[in-house]
């Protein structure tokens, strides 16, 4: 992927409502402690987005760092070599891992997370903060091949790189600061096996996390957008279009919700389409 790739500023139509909104900081947003969190996930692309936005002003605070309202990440996903927690989240279990790095690219700060997803539905996530030459590697680190012996369970397996995205990122916060709402857009993989690459630049993931069950806002405008609650993770889309050889067959249905709502004809390796 080309440099431009990453400095593509793929919020720009929405610059003039992000610049009149109220901000909240980096230190601020320690103060939103969500205890008893839960997620919720929906698909939309720019055009309803941009709709959405209308109605923020008056609703939402938007994290700004040193002046900047959307923030770039690129995230590096490891996995074994026949992509087991690929195959685990495909096959639908309940109770899965997913070992990335994650580098904000605007603050210059990279960590090690390990994600997992329980058999309740809740997700929870640690990680530790690595120097910039760690990037890419797991096990040459004694810190960070211990906080992997300590966290990993899914598999005994090497983990080497799999997959990588870019994409920008906007996160809101409600003025009760009960809410925390991220937005991505910008999307776009690498495939470190078999350098297929994809785009879905249009496409925006919508998380929305609350403070147990008290009222949403950004739920109100989503209802009233008419966009559905809908979950897709980024790793396991990435290597739907990047890989020709992993199983897809349960995803078949959420890609051609994607190609919908982008209104683009979504690619397997640039050999396939799902129509």
């Amino acid at each position: 992927m080309s440099e431009e790739t990453f400095n593509d500023n793929h919020f720009a139509f929405l610059d003039s409502i992000l610049s009149g909104m109220q901000p909240i900081t980096l230190e601020e947003m320690k103060t939103v402690k969500l205890m008893n969190r839960t997620d919720t996930k929906y698909l939309t692309n720019r055009q309803t987005l941009r709709e959405m936005a209308q109605h923020w002003e008056s609703l939402f605070y938007v994290q700004d760092i040193d002046g900047l309202r959307s923030a770039r990440y690129t995230t590096l996903y490891f996995d074994t070599r026949d992509a087991l927690t690929y195959t685990i989240h495909h096959n639908q279990r309940l109770h899965r891992q997913k070992i990335r790095q994650r580098h904000y690219l605007d603050t210059g700060s990279i960590f090690l997370e390990v994600k997992n997803k329980i058999n309740t539905g809740r997700t929870k996530k640690k990680r530790i903060e690595i120097p910039e030459h760690a990037w890419g590697t797991l096990y040459e680190h004694p810190e960070t091949a211990e906080f992997l012996r300590q966290k990993v369970w899914v598999t005994d397996e090497p983990l080497t790189p799999r997959l990588q995205n870019h994409f920008q990122r906007v996160t809101l916060v409600n003025r009760a600061r009960t809410e925390r709402i991220t937005i991505d857009s910008g999307i776009r993989f690498q495939n470190k096996v078999s350098q297929c690459e994809a785009d879905v630049s249009d496409l925006v993931i919508v998380e929305v996390k609350q403070d147990g069950n008290k009222s949403s806002d950004f739920k109100e405008l989503l209802l009233n957008a008419r966009v559905p609650q809908r979950g897709l993770s980024k790793y396991c889309l990435g290597m739907l279009l990047t890989d020709e050889q992993i199983k897809y067959n349960r995803f078949k249905d959420k890609v051609r919700y994607v190609s919908k709502l982008i209104g683009q004809p979504l690619q397997i390796c640039s050999e396939k389409n799902i129509h």
